[in-house]
């Protein structure tokens, strides 16, 4: 197998992996969004918003264009597995259940679609 950072930036492995990997966050920030929402919504935004910058703030280099807090590989994928957990979580309490399946589903499908890239990552000391 290619590993991630070897994969052109046209690859289709690539992009396909790419387009799982936000659709499976745009799901989770949604599903935890909604669960909170039934707690707090000032909550509910603080975690989506904590969500979203943590991921856009923290990366490994050369996973992204740019890096503003560099971490190793390992910080990334503990990143992503987090918010994907979450997410898939949150669906199963605040969703009915076909639309925490359907989430469930695609987190499956993001998590297969990344270990190429989390395999690499995890060779990136940061």
């Amino acid at each position: 197998m290619t590993p991630v950072h070897e994969m052109g930036a046209a690859s289709p492995t690539r992009r396909r992996a790419a387009l799982l990997r936000f659709a499976t966050e745009v799901g989770a920030w949604a599903a935890i969004g909604t669960a909170l929402a039934q707690i707090s919504l000032p909550l509910a935004i603080s975690v989506v918003l904590a969500s979203v910058a943590v991921p856009a703030v923290y990366a490994t280099p050369g996973d992204k264009h740019q890096t503003l807090i560099p971490v190793p590989g390992w910080v990334t994928i503990t990143i992503l597995a987090a918010t994907m957990a979450g997410g898939a979580t949150a669906a199963w309490i605040a969703w009915p259940w076909w639309g925490a399946a359907a989430l469930s589903a695609l987190t499956i499908a993001g998590a297969i679609a990344e270990l190429p890239r989390w395999r690499w990552l995890l060779t990136v000391r940061g």
